[in-house]
């Protein structure tokens, strides 16, 4: 086996891991490999010559108290469990008898020689390494996606199968979007090329390590976003809080601390269309941008915009709001199905309540074309901008 180290740098290289990884595995291998042969109850060091790609194998016996508890060690399952000498310590008592000047915590180390062990060591060797390399293989794919995680992922599709889970390919690994985190009304066929937000990596019995997608969550939306707006992606505008309905409707709150930048301006684009591009890949889903406020009566006026509301009580510590809105816009306030609503305290983090009072909010008469407007005389929702 004097070239073996040669062989597993090749291996590295074929499988894509690391030289050090893939000693690592050589090392683990020869450990099990030797424990097989001998007694798992045994210790083995490995010991790697990078000059001269040569490898030693050492069992380790440790110098222990007469009466410590780890002299012995339990082995077997249950029921058939039971405690036997272990083979990788020795009491002291016992260790004077061959050397007089150890002491415990010492250690004696003796050479095991695995070519002395003919085919057996070789062949049980081979599976210990495959076993081992393959190991690292699947934890380096752990490690490099599980970075990516929260990212959107692009993928072909390869599969639907029974349960409607998607089946994508990306990368080395296959992703799964399952039926619920589909856009309602989606369909795909094998050979689509789709975008999806990797939610987490996993390791299942059923699909073994698998990527689960998802074009639901409200991550997913503020990544298109960023990937079609280059102001979120250079910080210059931040997006504060996202809520979504998937493919039905969605709120954003953006907010930014540079003058000359418009945030709303910016993520809508000319002539809406970078907000547009963003809304077809969502299956159409209506996209509301609005401007964050540190004032939470602001912010939560503006995130049930269209409504034009006539006053609001908070209640900070409860998270709660009262809002007083006229009959003729509570029907824009709660939307259709309670989707406004929903949205604008999915968004602000508030439980929204809404009070009906008399009055009509009417809209300029002058013919042109503006919001409509109303007059209130409550000023509690700009107190706190004069503290």
């Amino acid at each position: 086996m004097e070239k073996i180290l040669d062989i597993i740098e090749a291996i590295a290289h074929e499988k894509n891991i690391s030289k050090d990884s893939a000693i690592e595995a050589f090392k683990e291998a020869l450990s099990n490999t030797a424990k097989k042969l001998t007694s798992y109850t045994n210790t083995f060091e490995v010991i790697i010559d990078n000059d001269t790609k040569s490898y030693s194998v050492n069992r380790v016996i440790t110098v222990l108290k007469d009466n410590d508890r780890n002299l012995q060690v339990e082995v077997g399952k249950e029921p058939n469990k039971k405690m036997v000498e272990s083979d990788s310590f020795i009491p002291l008592s016992e260790a004077k008898e061959f050397d007089d000047s150890l002491e415990v915590g010492d250690q004696l180390k003796e050479e095991f020689i695995l070519e002395d062990h003919g085919r057996t060591a070789s062949a049980n060797l081979f599976r210990e390494l495959e076993y081992h390399i393959q190991r690292r293989v699947e934890q380096d794919l752990f490690e490099k996606y599980r970075e990516l995680v929260g990212t959107v992922m692009l993928g072909r599709v390869n599969r639907v199968d029974a349960d409607n889970n998607t089946h994508v390919e990306i990368g080395e690994l296959k992703g799964i979007l399952s039926q619920r985190n589909r856009i309602k009304g989606e369909k795909y066929k094998r050979g689509d090329t789709i975008r999806a937000l990797l939610r987490f990596v996993s390791i299942d019995p059923e699909f073994g390590m698998f990527l689960e997608l998802t074009r639901t969550s409200p991550k997913f939306l503020e990544s298109l976003l960023s990937n079609e707006v280059p102001e979120i992606a250079d910080g210059a505008v931040e997006i504060v809080s996202s809520a979504r309905i998937p493919g039905e409707r969605a709120k954003i709150a953006l907010k930014t601390e540079q003058l000359n930048i418009d945030p709303i301006g910016a993520t809508v684009g000319v002539k809406g269309v970078r907000i547009n591009s963003v809304s077809q890949e969502l299956n159409g889903e209506n996209i509301d941008c609005i401007e964050a406020s540190p004032i939470p009566e602001v912010f939560i006026t503006r995130a049930l915009s269209p409504a034009i509301t006539q006053g609001i009580k908070v209640d900070k510590d409860a998270k709660k709001a009262m809002v007083n809105i006229t009959a003729d816009q509570k029907a824009k306030a709660i939307g259709r199905s309670g989707i406004n609503i929903r949205l604008a305290s999915m968004l602000t983090g508030y439980t929204i309540e809404l009070n009906e009072v008399e009055g009509v909010a009417q809209a300029p008469t002058d013919g042109s074309d503006h919001k409509e407007v109303t007059k209130t005389t409550d000023t509690t929702a700009l107190a706190d901008l004069f503290k």
